[in-house]
């Protein structure tokens, strides 16, 4: 039987949109991240985390938005995602959704990057009036992405900070992505129905080369006729 330490660590992406310093976000992104580690632990796997910092990626992501180009920082933060095996994606509530920054973040990047990913979502705000906005607004974002979203989102408000409920939604949401990390679900996908996802050339971080040659779009571009 593989100890602990001989087993491949599994690689979680911790993306926090918080903009200042000390942050919300980042505090309850962190929060959640060594959650996972330490139930992780407890049943002999190793997670390794890597953060991602939206805020010292903010020019890089707008230069992406309008002109398509993708920088070194961006790049790093792309891999960083691709090679995941599980996400943690907080984001500050302004004007009763995720922050500009943060969404903006995830248009950028292609369709096929995070597919079968499992992802926490993560949400803080001012007021609890914005509870819903992870479960509302971002979950349906990942949805698009094609992503496993945990079914626990969570949800600070300052209150919430010194609440015990808090602590006992962070634990149930860190299980849960542990024991999507664990099946392989997202390396299933990848490995055994991977084809049988709509892909766009050059996507999942420059990875999918292959082009279907046999469809209506192909053949009548080679000057054939669909059928």
């Amino acid at each position: 039987m593989s100890t602990l330490q001989e087993q491949e660590p599994l690689r979680l992406a911790v993306v926090s949109a918080g903009t200042s310093d000390p942050s919300a976000t980042r505090l309850l992104a962190d929060r959640t991240a060594g959650r996972v580690m330490a139930l992780a632990a407890s049943h002999g796997t190793r997670v390794t985390a890597s953060v991602i910092e939206l805020r010292e990626i903010s020019a890089d992501i707008s230069t992406a938005l309008v002109s398509q180009l993708i920088t070194p920082k961006l790049r790093k933060a792309v891999t960083a995602l691709g090679e995941a095996d599980a996400i943690i994606a907080a984001a500050p509530v302004y004007k009763a959704g995720p922050s500009g920054l943060f969404t903006s973040f995830f248009q950028v990047l292609d369709n096929d990057l995070v597919i079968g990913k499992p992802v926490v979502l993560a949400a803080t705000a001012g007021t609890a009036r914005h509870a819903l906005v992870a479960d509302d607004q971002m979950r349906s974002q990942f949805a698009y992405l094609r992503t496993m979203t945990v079914p626990t989102a969570l949800f600070a408000a300052p209150e919430d900070w010194g609440d015990p409920a808090l602590n006992q939604r962070i634990d149930r949401a860190a299980f849960e992505l542990i024991l999507l990390m664990e099946s392989g679900f997202a390396r299933k996908i990848r490995d055994e129905s991977w084809p049988s996802y709509q892909h766009e050339f050059g996507s999942a971080g420059g990875t999918e080369t292959s082009i279907d040659l046999n469809t209506d779009l192909m053949r009548l571009a080679t000057g054939g006729s669909a059928e």
